[in-house]
């Protein structure tokens, strides 16, 4: 058993000092790669990453984090991006790591964003949904949140729940519960595969692209050293489901906007489909 294998019912029972709040960028994260195209501006209150033809750039956060309720407001790419990713994501490391994704692929000018997500457990992912955006995300900030407890991982656009992936451990499916993850984002150039299929390329005269980030909250455990301690208001997320409302918002969006989803791709899973998707 992992050191934190037995962590997610002792969160439940332990009352834990806070620690975290609203982000300030010099102090939350560390620009990664991208020889100065990555910038905390604003007094730290703001980040900017931007993508030319010589690089990309990236950034992580300093603390891990193992369960939580995380936003961030994102303004992505204006204009043609197609080719460019904006990537936004919690990841731990090493061959059977877990991750819960979003990427933003872009597009020509005026057609809408492709929103990716996925969920990586013990290394295994392929369980991808995408959706077209009903707003455009260039125009200015929207928040975009991860609720991530023992039950369920919920995404969230502007507070409307997108999709849920719940645990089914009690059916084989292995569920992100005991290695803490980082925050990561990145903007980068994917080409060969990013818009329809690669079918379309960067147009390199109008660069360079840049998306912004603010308004980072991170209300949740965080993991240094073996230890946990949780935000005052862990009560608030720790046992978070969608009730009715928010399950007609979830079902309004993945019919009206959901463009993929794994679940339903039977060229993809001729022998059937994974063990989740027959749970609901």
């Amino acid at each position: 058993m992992g050191k934190f294998a037995a962590l997610g019912s002792s969160l439940v029972l332990c009352c834990l000092i806070a620690v975290a709040a609203a982000g300030d960028f010099y102090k939350d994260f560390d620009i990664t790669w991208g020889d100065g195209r990555g910038k905390v501006v604003n007094g730290g209150q703001a980040l900017t990453l931007s993508l030319d033809r010589t690089s990309g750039s990236g950034f992580q956060s300093r603390k891990e984090y193992l369960f939580g309720k995380i936003d961030m407001q994102l303004k992505l790419v204006r204009g043609n991006s197609a080719g460019t990713v904006t990537a936004y994501y919690l990841s731990s490391q090493g061959p059977t790591h877990d991750e819960i994704d979003f990427e933003f692929l872009g597009n020509l000018s005026g057609d809408p964003y492709t929103l990716h997500t996925n969920v990586f457990s013990q290394g295994k992912g392929n369980r991808e949904q995408q959706f077209k955006l009903w707003f455009d995300p260039t125009a200015d900030f929207h928040t975009y949140s991860i609720l991530w407890n023992p039950q369920r991982i919920i995404f969230y656009v502007d507070g409307t729940p997108i999709r849920e992936f719940k645990n089914n451990e009690a059916r084989g499916v292995p569920f992100p519960k005991n290695q803490p993850m980082r925050i990561y984002s990145s903007l980068w150039c994917a080409d060969d595969w990013a818009t329809r299929g690669g079918l379309v390329k960067t147009d390199w005269s109008k660069a360079p692209f840049v998306a912004s980030y603010r308004n980072f909250n991170a209300d949740a455990c965080v993991s240094s050293n073996g230890a946990v301690r949780c935000s005052a208001n862990k009560g608030s997320w720790i046992n978070q489901g969608l009730d009715s409302s928010s399950l007609q918002k979830l079902a309004w969006v993945q019919k009206n906007h959901m463009i993929y989803n794994y679940c339903t791709d039977a060229k993809r899973f001729p022998q059937g489909y994974p063990t989740e998707c027959y749970v609901h």
